[in-house]
């Protein structure tokens, strides 16, 4: 099934609404429990936001990424950075889709449309971030289970999860050989599982990043990815362009939220007897900013048609992510010093942009990765 134009307008309205009137008046409330409260998923669930691009018959919305796009973007312009959905419904699933067995499948995607359960992967290590390769976490195999052990930090969603990708290693003899993806099914009280704090961040408080710790945690056999071990290195190389994809849809929507806040507050206050967008200088940084809203736009959007028709290699994917999530961060700063001193507060929207938006540089491989990577292909 692929989208026309109208029924990605009809969803972008859908979406928006959902932010804006039943998550977004939420924030503080998240913001103080370190968490979103697990009924704004299921509410997603219920409303056909989740897994939008898996097939009907896992319980999905039977589209394409292009919906997984506008539900990004809406997220975005609404201002809400407290639900983890490019993980939940951009990310996990498309693993299970691509890897799970078709019993898996059955079991698992519905449960993660409906949102009665959320989704996290867990690669990152406290030793370990980019390198994927070296993590340490182990699996080894004992008759029909694996008994995991080790420890990984920066998970998104790790505190809500109730299905976890694990990347571990199978063999510690190899290297990129040697990792594999496991998938676990946990809840606070599953034996050799422990969730550690909720992760205090310089932005996206709302939403829970989380230390997960792993003490002879028991998967079944039947959980691993794919038809053998050591295959999950190059699962995750397949599935990276996509996550980066997701970053650079989230970029373009900020950048120009960003314009378009900050055009509306320079035409409103005054200074020096007249709009600040009177000024010369507000109307010059503008003028360059907005530019780089349109080009910014213009390459995610072709970048989105490559993944479409099934074009996007990792050389394009990681350019994407390094260079718009660079913009994101210069405009925004730029927008913010329009601001002035009302910049720093956080009640206005171009303070959240700054501190929620930092990030953006270094999750999905950080953005001195994605350069070495690019220059690979050179």
């Amino acid at each position: 099934m692929t989208a026309d134009p109208g029924e990605l307008t009809e969803l972008s309205k859908l979406a928006r609404a959902f932010f804006t009137e039943e998550v977004v008046p939420r924030r503080e409330e998240f913001i103080a429990q370190g968490r979103p409260s697990r009924d704004v998923y299921r509410r997603a669930g219920e409303l056909g936001l989740l897994c939008m691009s898996i097939p009907e018959e896992y319980g999905g919305g039977g589209g394409t990424f292009a919906h997984e796009a506008v539900l990004i973007t809406e997220q975005v312009k609404a201002g809400d950075t407290c639900m983890q959905l490019p993980v939940h419904t951009g990310i996990v699933p498309h693993y299970l889709l691509a890897y799970a067995s078709e019993e898996n499948k059955h079991r698992w995607l519905p449960k993660l449309a409906s949102g009665e359960w959320i989704g996290a992967i867990a690669m990152t290590e406290p030793g370990t971030g980019s390198d994927l390769q070296n993590i340490t976490t182990k699996a080894i195999r004992e008759g029909d289970e694996y008994v995991v052990s080790g420890a990984k930090t920066f998970i998104s969603n790790g505190r809500n999860c109730d299905l976890l990708i694990i990347a571990v290693k199978t063999d510690p003899t190899q290297g990129a050989r040697g990792v594999s993806l496991l998938v676990a099914e946990v809840a606070d009280d599953t034996p050799g599982f422990e969730r550690g704090r909720i992760l205090k961040k310089v932005g996206q408080k709302g939403q829970d990043t989380t230390e997960l710790f792993f003490d002879g945690l028991r998967v079944p056999v039947a959980n691993l990815l794919g038809d053998a071990e050591g295959q999950g290195f190059f699962q995750l190389m397949q599935q990276l362009p996509q996550e980066r994809l997701i970053t650079g849809v989230g970029a373009a929507a900020v950048i120009e939220n960003a314009v378009e806040t900050t055009i509306e507050y320079t035409k409103s206050r005054t200074a020096f007897g007249k709009p600040l967008f009177a000024l010369q200088n507000t109307r010059m940084e503008l003028a360059e900013c907005a530019t780089i809203a349109a080009v910014v736009r213009t390459f995610v959007d072709d970048a989105l048609a490559k993944h479409l028709r099934g074009e996007l290699d990792v050389k394009t994917a990681a350019m994407v992510k390094y260079w718009t999530t660079d913009r994101q961060n210069e405009v925004v700063d730029r927008c913010l010093q329009l601001h002035g001193g009302y910049g720093y507060m956080e009640e206005f929207p171009i303070a959240r942009m700054w501190t929620d938006g930092r990030i953006a540089r270094i999750y999905a491989g950080a953005n001195e990765v994605m350069k070495d990577l690019i220059a690979r292909f050179l």
